[in-house]
């Protein structure tokens, strides 16, 4: 009886070590191997392989994403909205009767051949962008072509209603919504969105997304990267028609949060009516009770007055941007800013070049002792790595929301809960230089330890890389959901 008790015993113990190699394969293996000697049990088992670089990310962002000590209760959300009509760019491009030639971009379309010559552009760079259709009956056409193509599919549009979607999803945020909703949208959103009275209408306002995937063809195209070309003849949206809605309802909505979007959708107005707005977005902003920050969500431009009058007029009212590479660089070429004389990202933008950009951006234009600044804050996303920059001293918790935006990139393109590693791949650049503009260290990415922190001039980077999804289930949103995501575990220091 003894002997089987003893041979029982150590079976047991042989299992829960077995176990213990299963569940933590990080435990350093020498523990575990003194542990299975001191049972006199024979060879240790060899433990499982190493975990994909992809995985370890994944797990050290979700150790290190921690909520905020003080949340936000209720974020108000202006004032673009539409519903966006998604669907393949190639086969909408085909049944229209186009074919592919020469790419050309186009700051504004005016045509079926400018639309596919802008859409040829992009495709080949593989990069996002959006454009006004001017001609609103040859938009009408193409918009029901889209809208009963087999396959399209409907849903939330617009920067402020994607935001706002995105916040709802946290149900103990209140979160209201101004833009021009149509009863589709209204049927679309979340019932967590608030939306005025004032702020709905008869008919939506169509956006269409030509969605085209890593590696698609046509003809002799070839997409480099899954992404999207987005175009629309919106009136209400272009002319911020609710922003007078938006601006009324924050006395009695009292948000501590707001978030402002569609400025670029005016780049089909006349310069006098973007004058005008500038000056009445502006001062709507100044009416914002001191304490409660406001996030500039920008979108894909190509009006460089528009843009310059932005960064000189809007920047120092806002305390927060969030931008993609695009609008990044179209900013700096706008308004004289750091690699200016660069057309356009050759591959993965140069992170050194991104830094010593957003680097200007809150020198020349953000907070400081010598200039009455609101902008403290920029969320920088690209396909493959975020970049969040900080003048120090105004935003706690930053760590956790580069992190989060990151993370939620990956998981909203994969329509998963959680990161899939095996559907995501680790594209970032393996080791970089910061700054560039100066003598700078070189930087060594970690999966174990994602964020790379480092400072400059009283300013603090927090970089991590992407979990880039391999098939991407929608590509619309994503910016929109990570600049919500981000802002959702920011802390902003009161003043």
């Amino acid at each position: 009886m003894a002997l089987w008790r003893g041979s029982a015993c150590a079976g047991f113990l042989a299992l829960a070590v077995g176990c213990v190699f299963l569940l933590e394969p990080e435990l350093p293996g020498t523990a575990l191997r003194s542990l299975w000697s001191s049972l006199r049990l024979g060879p240790a088992p060899v433990p499982a392989g190493p975990l994909s670089p992809e995985s370890r990310l994944a797990a050290a962002w979700d150790a290190l994403i921690a909520q905020p000590a003080r949340r936000w209760r209720r974020v108000a959300v202006g004032v673009n909205a539409c519903v966006d009509v998604v669907i393949s760019g190639v086969k909408l491009l085909q049944a229209l009767g186009l074919s592919p030639g020469s790419g050309k971009d186009h700051a504004i379309l005016h045509s079926r051949s400018d639309l596919e010559e802008a859409f040829v552009h992009f495709m080949e760079k593989g990069a996002a962008a959006e454009r006004f259709f001017s001609d609103k009956e040859t938009f009408q056409d193409i918009a029901q072509a889209a809208s009963e193509f087999p396959g399209a599919q409907h849903y939330v549009g617009g920067n402020a209603a994607l935001i706002g979607q995105r916040f709802a999803a946290n149900t103990d945020l209140k979160v209201l919504l101004c833009g021009p909703v149509g009863p589709k949208l209204h049927e679309l959103l979340d019932d967590n969105v608030f939306v005025p009275p004032e702020s709905l209408q008869e008919e939506d306002e169509f956006h269409l997304i030509l969605e085209y995937l890593a590696g698609e063809q046509w003809g002799p195209l070839k997409a480099p990267h899954a992404n999207r070309f987005i175009f629309s003849h919106d009136l209400s949206n272009g002319a911020m028609n609710m922003l007078e809605v938006f601006v009324s309802s924050l006395e009695e909505f009292q948000p501590d949060l707001v978030v402002l979007s569609g400025l670029h959708m005016m780049e089909g107005q006349s310069k006098e009516l973007q004058r005008k707005r500038l000056l009445e977005v502006v001062s709507a902003i100044s009416d914002i009770p001191t304490g409660i920050p406001v996030h500039l969500e920008l979108a894909s431009m190509t009006n460089r007055e528009l843009m310059s009058s932005i960064v000189h007029q809007v920047f120092p009212a806002v305390a927060s941007l969030g931008l993609n590479e695009q609008e990044l660089l179209f900013l700096s070429q706008s308004a004289s800013g750091p690699h200016a004389s660069l057309s356009s990202w050759d591959g993965v933008p140069d992170v050194g070049m991104v830094s010593d950009i957003l680097f200007w951006i809150l020198k020349e234009h953000g907070r400081s002792n010598n200039r009455s600044s609101d902008l403290t804050r920029i969320h920088f996303h690209t396909l493959v790595y975020h970049i969040l920059a900080t003048v120090d001293g105004h935003w706690a918790n930053q760590l956790a929301a580069v992190a989060a935006g990151a993370r939620v990139a990956g998981t909203q393109a994969c329509a998963t809960e959680t990161i899939d590693a095996n559907r995501v791949s680790l594209r970032a650049p393996q080791e970089f230089m910061i700054p560039h503009l100066e003598s700078g260290s070189r930087i060594v990415l970690n999966p174990d330890k994602p964020v790379v922190e480092w400072h400059r001039e009283g300013i603090t980077f927090y970089f991590t890389p992407v979990l880039v999804c391999k098939d991407p289930i929608r590509t619309v949103g994503l910016g929109d959901a990570i600049s919500a995501e981000g802002l959702f575990y920011s802390e902003a220091h009161p003043d």
